[in-house]
Parts: structure tokens; C-alpha cells; sequence
């Protein structure tokens, strides 16, 4: 076994590179707790108690033998038969129990010191046994329907303190999950998930639909009514400056009084022209508008034209980068506003939240179908992670076994069940003294 060692050592084996990862199972089988060490203690003192015990039954056999060939009586050779079986009995449980930690007397006899020369032949036992015992589909199914978690869980959900844990650590999740995330990956994640849905899905057809729904139902017309309002209050605030933009495009050779006129005469014609379309709802302007909208909304849905500019709008409008940056600017606000309501105990969120799971967990206690479907998951869950993971699960157990030191594991070994194998040896030694007798007695009653 030191050679074992050795070589695992020296070619960075599992054992050893188990052990220079530092994990928890190898040191706990390295490491004797004060537990550890009082049930050492407890397991030398049973020790002492049963070789004592041997050493009783061979000095009462060398004793009785004495007393017998001294011609002390028939009961001398009883008590000597018994003695002599009581120290074959201890001598041979001695040997078994000493088997399984280490050679007997030093001496390596065939299929002595099983523990620490068979430990990962053990260890992967082990394995195959809890995957075949515990980790088969049938055994999964079966327990988790003893158990009945959809009606359990139901029961305990419908308590409100319940309700009220779940949703905080719903919220405690929440908040790590969003402060874990970085802004800039989820932007590009959202800014590339719109853009790609924008592009690969034709609006032109659906903005028609919209419009003519909106121009049909006279939805339009406020808007209208703002935009004329809008328009003739600016006249009335920028006379000059619509006269001056008139006498400005006017020809050269012409006189500066008649383009003071012909500016006003326009200033005046627009300015009646925006109060008669903002006083008057059956106003000409209006119905052409109205038919405008309602050509172009058809347009929008069969004029393939039309649709081609609507897609090449779209395409540059998302392609600015103005655009882009207020698609990713809006999760920063979208984050702020889930973050603020998962702290906030009295916010909708939550509230919402605390609501559901009352609501889920008293239908989940009283409703036969849908603490099926809840069991029928958790059974599919549970059922696919044995079945897909058992290697890696059994794996577990086999090389963290194989990762154990074979001394010390065989000493902790020895401290948590020596003392009960003990009680192999007195028992022995009690057996093999009444089998002696027994035997004697027989074999004294068949000779007379």
C-alpha cells in the first residue's frame, strides 16, 4: 500500500491531486475530532476488555488442567474443556476483527488488512450499491409518492408566514440574480433580441391595420385638433417672421412694397385657413386628410411599394444609434424599478407575489388534479436526475473514497465501529466456552 501511495503520489494520481485540492472529505478522514478521539478511547478500553477476558479463560484452562491431573475431580476437566474452546473461540474472533484494519501480528496473510487494501475496491461497491438501491427510477417514483410533496407543499404555502418567507427569499434571489447581471451584456442581449424581432417581422402590414382601425374610429381627430391649435398659435406669435421668410423668396426686381403686400396677403390666408380648420369639424382640409389616412393605411397594407419605404425606414431608424441606446438604456430603468419593488415589503410586487403563492398553496392542499400534476413533475425531475446523473452521483462516493488516506481512514474506521466488533471477541470467547462444554459433556456422556 505505501508503494500505492507513492506512485500516486509521484504521477499527481487521484488520491493525490484529491488531496491538493484541499477538499472537505479527504481532511475529514485526516482529521480526528474530539468525538473521534473519545471513541478511540472507547474502543481501546473494550479492547483491553476482551484480551483480558482471553486471559482470564487461559489461566482458569491452565488451572483446571492442573487441578485435574492432580486428580481434583471429574469438574476439573469439565471447566478445562470449557476454558480451552472459550480461548480458541476468542483467539479466532481475535483474528477476524484484526483482519479487517491490519495484518495479524504484523504477518501478511492472504486476505488480512481488507480495509485498507481493499478501500477503492470498497468504495466503488458502495457506489454501484446506492445506484442500483437507491438511485433506480422505480425506488425515486415510489418514495416521492409515499411522500406526497404536492399536498405537503400546498399545506405549508398556504401559511402566511410561509407565504411571507417564500416571498422574501424570492426577493433576496431577485435582487442578487439583477446585481450579478452586468448592464452592458443584458443592453447588447436586449438591444439585439428587438432588433432582430423588428427586422425579421414586417410592420408595414400591422401599422396599416392600426391607422385604419385609428381613422375608422376617429381616434385621429384630437391629434389633428392639437396640431391646427399648434399651428395657428404659432402664426399669431410669428407674424413678422412668416412675412420676412415671403418677402425673402420673392424675386429681386420685384418692388419691396409688393413683397410686404404679397407677404401679408399670405400671412393673412394662413392664418385664416388654420382657425377655419380649428373651428370647423366638417372643414374640407379635414376630409382630405381623413381620405389621405385612409389611403395610405391601405397602402401600408397592400401596396408593395409603399411597404418596401415603410421596411427601409425601419431599417435605418433601428440602425441609429440614438435608437439603439434607448433600447439598452431601457433595462436600467426596468432593473431600477424591479429592484426598488423587490425591497420594498409593502410594494405591488411583492404584495402580488405573496398573494399568488397563498392563493397557489390552498389549491394546491385541496386540489386532488393539480397536486397530481405537482407530484407528477417533481417525480419527472427527480426521475430524469437519477437516471441521467447517476454515473456522475455514484462517481461521487467512488472517488472520494479513493481520495481517503488508507491509514487514517482505516484508524476512523476503526474508532466509530471497533467498539462494537469487541463485543465479537467477548462474545467469542463466551460461545466457544459453553460450545466446549457442551462438546465435552457429550462426548463424556456417549464414552460412558
Amino acid at each position: 500500500m505505501e508503494r500505492i501511495r507513492a506512485a500516486d503520489k509521484a504521477t499527481g494520481g487521484p488520491g493525490e491531486q484529491h488531496a491538493r485540492s484541499g477538499a472537505t472529505p479527504n481532511r475529514a478522514m485526516t482529521v480526528f475530532s474530539p468525538a473521534d478521539e473519545e471513541k478511540r478511547r472507547g474502543v481501546r478500553r473494550m479492547k483491553l476488555t476482551a484480551t483480558g477476558l482471553l486471559l482470564l479463560v487461559a489461566l482458569i484452562y491452565v488451572l483446571a488442567t492442573w487441578a485435574h491431573h492432580a486428580g481434583a475431580g471429574a469438574w476439573a476437566g469439565y471447566v478445562a474443556a470449557a476454558a480451552e474452546a472459550g480461548m480458541v473461540g476468542a483467539l479466532a474472533d481475535w483474528f477476524a476483527v484484526t483482519a479487517l484494519f491490519r495484518h495479524p501480528l504484523g504477518i501478511p496473510i492472504p486476505h488480512t488488512a481488507i480495509i485498507p487494501t481493499k478501500k477503492d475496491q470498497l468504495g466503488i461497491s458502495l457506489g454501484e450499491f446506492v445506484g442500483e438501491n437507491f438511485l433506480s427510477e422505480d425506488v425515486v417514483r415510489q418514495r416521492l409518492r409515499t411522500v406526497g410533496i404536492g399536498s405537503r407543499l400546498g399545506a405549508w404555502l398556504a401559511v402566511p408566514e410561509h407565504a411571507d418567507r417564500v416571498t422574501a427569499e424570492l426577493s433576496t434571489a431577485l435582487r442578487g440574480a439583477l446585481t450579478v447581471l452586468r448592464d452592458s451584456d443584458v443592453q447588447a442581449v436586449v438591444g439585439e433580441a428587438i432588433t432582430r424581432r423588428a427586422n425579421a417581422q414586417e410592420i408595414g402590414p400591422g401599422l396599416g391595420k392600426m391607422l385604419e382601425k385609428v381613422v375608422a374610429d376617429g381616434g385621429h381627430k384630437r391629434f389633428v385638433d392639437l396640431i391646427v391649435s399648434r399651428a395657428h398659435d404659432w402664426l399669431v406669435l410669428h407674424r413678422e417672421e412668416v412675412m420676412d421668410a415671403v418677402e425673402g423668396g420673392a424675386p429681386g426686381w420685384t418692388p419691396r412694397f409688393v413683397d410686404r403686400k404679397v407677404g401679408e396677403r399670405v400671412y393673412k390666408e394662413l392664418l385664416r385657413f388654420t382657425t377655419e380648420m380649428r373651428d370647423m369639424p366638417a372643414h374640407p382640409a379635414r376630409g382630405a386628410l381623413d381620405r389621405f389616412l385612409t389611403d395610405f393605411a391601405s397602402d401600408l397594407q397592400s401596396d408593395s411599394d409603399t411597404r418596401a419605404r415603410v421596411e427601409r425606414l425601419k431599417g435605418e431608424v433601428l440602425g441609429r444609434g440614438e435608437v439603439q441606446d434607448l433600447i439598452a438604456s431601457a433595462w436600467s430603468a426596468v432593473r431600477g424599478m424591479i429592484v426598488a419593488a423587490a425591497e420594498d415589503e409593502r410594494s405591488e410586487l411583492r404584495l402580488r407575489v405573496r398573494a399568488s403563492l397563498l392563493s397557489l398553496g390552498a389549491r394546491m392542499a385541496t386540489d386532488p388534479r393539480l397536486q397530481g400534476k405537482v407530484d407528477g413533475w417533481v417525480e419527472g425531475a427527480a426521475v430524469y436526475v437519477v437516471t441521467t446523473y447517476r454515473k456522475e452521483i455514484t462517481s461521487l462516493i467512488t472517488d472520494t473514497v479513493a481520495g481517503w488516506d488508507a491509514e487514517h481512514t482505516t484508524r476512523k474506521i476503526e474508532a466509530h465501529i471497533g467498539r462494537d466488533l469487541q463485543f465479537i471477541r467477548i462474545n467469542g470467547t463466551v460461545v466457544g466456552s459453553l460450545a466446549g462444554l457442551l462438546i465435552y459433556t457429550v462426548s463424556r456422556v456417549l464414552g460412558a
